[in-house]
């Protein structure tokens, strides 16, 4: 798998995560979404390991994802187990930089910008950190429906399918496990396999 279909992944994962939601759904449901949200929005500092896997409709692939947010600041390692190759995306307001590139590390004013010239597509990278929580992000409209669980089963938004499709429910507050995104050709699968929360 090379960087391309890597950093697709992130890129599909990020363009479902534009905007706060529309919530539907009883009172019970909506009040354990807006607890959730209390809680987690103060919790900027943490680290994921999870398992990617991604296609277009021709071309795909799978590799492991290390994802560290540190405030305004964040540090994505991608490795493709095929090739053996890692890439790494981090930055922060300041600037971002991609390592393991073929031509060298290339340098952006913010990950998006980077991810345009690495990949020619544009997304808004700085909003999926608040979507991998599961809480709504700064923007347009969008609808989210609740699961048996009383926890988001589906986000509809521009176009994008997202399907939480299992949760860490024994953690305080519920995060997500397993989140599918597709829009048309494009299927994203994330596997969480461990959260870790840190202070600063």
């Amino acid at each position: 798998m090379n960087i391309r279909h890597l950093l697709l992944g992130a890129a599909i994962l990020a363009l479902a995560a534009c905007a706060p939601v529309r919530i539907k759904g009883d009172h019970a449901m909506l009040g354990a979404q807006q607890a959730r949200e209390a809680k987690l929005s103060a919790r900027n500092h943490w680290t994921i390991q999870a398992r990617l896997a991604v296609t277009d409709g021709k071309h795909g692939g799978s590799g492991s994802l290390t994802w560290t947010q540190n405030g305004d600041r964040y540090d994505f390692t991608l490795r493709a187990p095929v090739t053996g190759r890692s890439f790494r995306l981090r930055g922060g307001p300041d600037g971002a930089e991609l390592d393991g590139l073929d031509q060298g590390t290339l340098y952006g004013v913010d990950a998006e910008h980077l991810l345009a010239r690495a990949l020619g597509w544009r997304v808004p990278l700085q909003q999926l950190r608040y979507w991998v929580k599961g809480l709504r992000a700064p923007g347009g409209k969008a609808k989210l429906r609740f699961g048996e669980n009383h926890l988001p089963s589906l986000l509809q938004q521009n176009g994008w399918n997202v399907e939480y499709r299992d949760w860490f429910a024994g953690s305080d507050p519920s995060v997500p496990r397993k989140v599918f995104a597709s829009m048309g050709n494009y299927r994203v699968r994330v596997s969480i396999q461990r959260w870790s929360w840190f202070k600063r």
